[in-house]
């Protein structure tokens, strides 16, 4: 299944209620991490693959803080990790 790309204004709409099993990639955390000093240090965008309530989706930004449940996007959105498939550098 594709993702639908967003552009990064759009996810502070998108919901996260609903739970999603899905196999998220392996090393998702050392990602996030380097993803968050690219981001902070050279203003670096990653491709984000993450579920939402309404399906797969894409968004192309920067990852400013990577937290225990969430990373914070530029613009200060906000997506839970456990929705989060994989990263795309």
């Amino acid at each position: 299944m594709e993702p639908i790309t967003v552009e990064k204004e759009v996810v502070k709409d998108l919901t996260f209620k609903l739970l999603v099993e899905f196999e998220q990639q392996s090393d998702i955390r050392a990602k996030l991490d380097e993803a968050t000093r690219l981001g902070n240090g050279y203003h670096h965008k990653v491709g984000i693959i993450f579920h939402d309530d309404e399906g797969l989706k894409r968004v192309n930004t920067t990852i400013w803080a990577t937290g225990q449940k969430y990373i914070c996007l530029k613009g200060g959105m906000w997506i839970p990790i456990d929705h989060i498939v994989e990263l795309k550098f």
